[in-house]
This record gives C-alpha cells, structure tokens and sequence, in this order.
C-alpha cells in the first residue's frame, strides 16, 4: 500500500497522533503480516527477541521517513538499527514461471525490510509523503504522475475525506436555503 515494504512496516501503528492502533501486538501478528506482505518469505516464525527487533525496526524506519519528509537530518539512533539490521542475512532469492520467490527466516526478511528502506530514503527522486487525512500518519511512496498524490490511499484515506467534503458541502447548501431566524 504505501509501495514500499519497509514504509508498509512502519504503517502497522495507525493514528500515530491521537490513539495509536498497533496492528503488530504480538509475534503471531507480525509472522500473519510477513506472511501476507509479497515481497517477503511466506511462513516465519517470531520469537521474541526477533520481534522485538522488528518492532525496533518499525520505528526507526517510520523516524527516518518522516525525517526525509519534513527535510530534516537522520535521526543517529534510528539510523543505527536501520544499518544493522539491513547488515543481517540475505533471503533466499528464486525466480520461476509464477514470479520472485523469497525464503529465509524473520531475520532475513527483516534484513531486506531493512535494505529496502534505505534504498528509497537514500533515493533523491523518491516522492515520499506524509498522508493527508488528518488522523493518518502514513508515509508513502507516491509514484503518481506528477506526485500530486495526496493521500496513502484512496480505498480508506482518500473516500473518507471526499465523503467528508461531500457532507460538509451538502451541510452548507442546506443551511444556505434554511431561512433566518428572527432575533
């Protein structure tokens, strides 16, 4: 969704300003993820270090983006776990009539979770934002043309703020007909 693995990580914590949502509460919720994500190994298993590494993860990578979107430099620490962890063992690659095929553990797939985050901060061209619904923290890989994409999407983000404009539209044209009140 956000078009990139590590971005897609870093939006497993929804609402970050008001009441976060952690959609990455326990190990088995992170190996569901993994399992679901395309670009990563189908079946891992998260102990708890692991997943506390990759909770670790998440953070950095969501500091770091914010970071390149609001123009700032890297946070130190976030870049240190971000460094280390794409420094761990490579997955597993095969390609076959169905397409790209990754194996390894949760610690390879962390690891190029990693790598894939560095590559599109460290990419001068990447369009990355920040979504523009007010209660979405989201940040995103915007490859639209032109880069007028405004929200992280427009199935959940994007419908409710058309919805909302829609409402408050219809609202002030009702309002508009209603006649005044006498004092």
């Amino acid at each position: 969704m956000s078009g990139n693995p590590a971005l897609d990580l870093a939006a497993t914590v929804g609402s970050r300003r008001d009441e976060p949502v952690d959609l990455l509460a326990t190990p088995a919720d992170l190996e569901r993820w993994v399992a679901a994500c395309e670009e990563l190994p189908a079946a891992v298993t998260a102990d708890p270090a692991t997943f506390d590494s990759a909770l670790s993860l998440r953070e950095a990578v969501y500091t770091l983006a914010l970071d390149r979107v609001r123009g700032q430099p890297f946070a130190p620490d976030s870049l240190r776990v971000v460094n280390a962890m794409a420094a761990g063992p490579v997955p597993g690659v095969q390609l076959s009539d169905a397409g790209l095929h990754l194996s390894g553990d949760l610690r390879a797939a962390l690891s190029h979770i990693a790598r894939r985050g560095i590559a599109v901060l460290a990419d001068p061209h990447a369009h990355l934002k920040e979504c523009g619904r007010a209660d979405c923290t989201r940040v995103y890989l915007d490859r639209s043309r032109g880069a007028r994409r405004t929200w992280c999407g427009m199935e959940a983000c994007g419908n409710r703020v058309k919805a909302a404009a829609y409402r408050a539209r219809r609202r002030a044209a009702a309002e508009g007909r209603t006649p005044e009140r006498a004092p």
